[in-house]
């Protein structure tokens, strides 16, 4: 799959396409019922299927310090997109400057000269161009002057709740990780560099990769969970995954202040994990974050968090 971090690299002899917008953070559920419909279009029209997307968030552009937590790096989001069948994702450094085109210019910056749009398929609340004065009715009325057709997905619900990027940070942030699973379609994931932390985890027993996360992460509460540790090596290929126990919080047992997240790879006391890229996907979550009366209770209750791990992840 082909990644263009701006329109300048789009290859000056490219053809026609179909092209899909959106931040796409997470790739939800209901992301990919808009990319699907863009690749079915594609199939049938024998056309390449392109994904415009943003970097930063726009809200952090738009209205500076009220960057939402995000579900997921670009980095990820490309290979999420990638695995739904597109060909290519542009990602367009969204600035002050490219907020203020209107609706025409974006078009014409965006979908027509440089991506040379077919077809253009969004979710039906779909928005653009200064202050969000397109929509759907608007970008087929400017596809019907530029030759492309504009189709609205509509928005994926389940239970009652319409699937949304918005929706599973809250879920997130109430600690409901299997509930945000459902939604996205699979485990919500946290990467990061592992740091040398206070080695505590070492010392009763649990050494645990402690991730330095980036900023805006989308962190679940915190207390402890099931789910999964993987590494990367230099060149970004899994080198390593193993079912895990987390902690995401500040150790109160210990009167910690700075919020960690950190896993402990079940049955692993051998790994050597620092300064490497890793992952931390949450499955379930076992319990809240509890400040205990000694070191030697948190370690009987980290022996029951292991096996509850266990568990849990045991079907792989």
């Amino acid at each position: 799959m082909l990644r263009w971090p701006g329109l300048d690299e789009v290859a000056r002899d490219w053809g026609r396409s179909i092209v899909t917008i959106g931040v796409f953070d997470g790739v939800h559920r209901g992301h990919q019922r808009i990319v699907g419909r863009a690749v079915q279009v594609a199939a049938e029209r024998r056309l390449p299927v392109v994904v415009v997307t943003f970097d930063p968030h726009p809200d952090e552009v738009v209205r500076p310090g009220s960057h939402p937590p995000f579900l997921c790096t670009v980095r990820r989001r490309a290979e999420l997109l990638a695995g739904l069948g597109t060909d290519a994702v542009c990602v367009l450094p969204f600035t002050l400057e490219f907020s203020r085109l209107d609706p025409d210019e974006f078009v014409q910056a965006v979908l027509v000269d440089r991506l040379h749009a077919a077809a253009v398929v969004v979710g039906e609340n779909f928005r653009f161009g200064h202050r969000a004065a397109g929509n759907v009715a608007l970008l087929g009325e400017l596809g019907e002057k530029y030759d492309f057709t504009a189709e609205g997905v509509p928005l994926l619900a389940d239970d009652g709740f319409t699937i949304s990027s918005s929706r599973i940070r809250e879920l997130l942030a109430a600690g409901d990780v299997a509930a945000a699973a459902a939604d996205l379609g699979r485990p919500h994931r946290i990467e990061g560099v592992v740091v040398r932390g206070h080695q505590r985890g070492r010392t009763l027993g649990f050494p645990t990769a402690n991730l330095q996360p980036p900023p805006h992460t989308a962190i679940p509460a915190d207390g402890v969970y099931a789910g999964w540790l993987t590494a990367f090596d230099p060149d970004g290929l899994e080198a390593g995954r193993w079912p895990a126990a987390i902690s995401v919080g500040t150790n109160p047992t210990f009167g910690g202040r700075e919020r960690i997240v950190e896993a402990y790879a079940l049955d692993r006391d051998d790994l050597d994990l620092y300064g490497a890229h890793v992952a931390v996907d949450f499955t379930a979550r076992l319990r809240g974050m509890v400040k205990f009366g000694s070191a030697d209770e948190l370690v009987v209750q980290m022996h029951l968090d292991v096996e509850q791990a266990r568990e849990v992840t045991a079907g792989g």
